[in-house]
């Protein structure tokens, strides 16, 4: 499996529903134990495999990312965020959801290529490079 765009994302964000500028929506990062229940037609925040850790650093819905806004290089938009990093917490996830934290409305299902764990300590997604090859959201010319 691959990352998932799904397809509420791509409409709403037509429609003005997102704003990823800094200040802009404020944005969560859940973790999970399976992607089986996300495809295209996901539309939400859902509870379904949401991992059950142990430990201080995680609970129900993930936590809020920090939106370091939107860029333009080489004709192409990006979106960036911090690496986002859960402490002290005994889990293993197999991906994440990006999700807008007001009204729950999917934006993008993150495979992480297999089961990553942490054992009493931190559990780290590091997001790719800021730059219009790599950034997590991209938009712009094929």
């Amino acid at each position: 499996m691959a990352n998932i765009v799904p397809d509420s994302f791509k409409t709403d964000l037509l429609k003005g529903t997102f704003n990823f500028d800094s200040g802009g929506s404020t944005f969560n990062i859940a973790l999970y134990t399976s992607l089986a229940a996300f495809s295209t037609a996901t539309t939400s925040y859902i509870t379904t495999n949401e991992v059950s850790p142990t430990g201080t650093g995680y609970t129900t819905g993930g936590q809020a990312l920090t939106n370091n806004g939107v860029a333009v290089s080489s004709n192409i938009a990006y979106v960036d965020f911090d690496n986002e990093t859960f402490s002290s917490v005994t889990l293993t996830a197999l991906g994440a959801l990006i999700y807008k934290d007001t009204t729950n409305e999917a934006v993008l299902i993150l495979d992480f290529g297999g089961s990553k764990t942490a054992t009493n300590g931190d559990f780290t997604i590091q997001f790719p490079t800021a730059d219009s090859s790599d950034a997590i959201i991209r938009l712009g010319d094929a």
